[in-house]
């Protein structure tokens, strides 16, 4: 089993990254593998609403020159997910926001995949990131992997990221608690216990 997790912090050895490779090991530690990509400092842009996804039935983008659609294609492959976001003004970055809208929207979202969100700050605006990462999972049927605490560390450099002991203790839990699932899930279906099948859901307007 594998976990994707993407950085999105433009700094690729900044807190996030210490944060990632921290879950990173504690899941390899229960034989769970997992693979970092690097998406911030990447050019990606919004959504423009072409309806190229939806009228192609591809699932993927059809904006071609950044990672969206090589994130689709890993995403797809892996059996969990963990994104995480540096917070500038009280939410995600832009580059994290832009690359998950185009993704969940492309795709059609990962039904039963479990994921999770984390976040970094000198100081404030952790909890809102996460909340707000969270609502990509939520709408699409993943089951959210939470921790002994909010999922957030502390620090403006990597190093202070290992000094912030409750947050290193919140991502290793956070892993344990995704690996846990995981083999849940996959003892789960191992009996034949399947997802549920929820069938066609009405969509509904506020005006009519």
């Amino acid at each position: 089993m594998k976990v994707l997790m993407i950085n999105g912090s433009p700094h690729k050895d900044g807190c996030i990254n210490a944060a990632l490779t921290i879950i990173g090991s504690t899941l390899s530690e229960q034989g769970i593998d997992s693979e970092i990509v690097q998406i911030g400092g990447s050019r990606i842009s919004g959504c423009v609403a072409c309806g190229y996804c939806r009228r192609s039935g591809s699932g993927r983008c059809a904006i071609k020159d950044d990672v969206v659609n090589e994130v689709i294609e890993k995403l797809d492959a892996a059996d969990g997910l963990i994104v995480g976001t540096p917070v500038y003004y009280a939410s995600p970055n832009g580059s994290i926001v832009s690359l998950l809208d185009r993704v969940f929207y492309a795709h059609g979202g990962y039904p039963h995949k479990p994921a999770a969100a984390i976040a970094s700050a000198r100081r404030a605006g952790t909890v809102v990131s996460v909340d707000e990462l969270n609502k990509y999972f939520s709408i699409c049927q993943m089951p959210i992997v939470s921790s002994t605490y909010w999922n957030e560390v502390h620090g403006s450099r990597a190093e202070d990221v290992y000094k912030d002991e409750e947050g290193v203790a919140t991502m290793r839990n956070l892993a344990l608690n995704m690996a846990w699932l995981l083999k849940c899930i996959q003892s789960g279906k191992a009996a034949g216990i399947l997802p549920p099948d929820v069938g066609s859901v009405p969509k509904t307007n506020f005006i009519r």
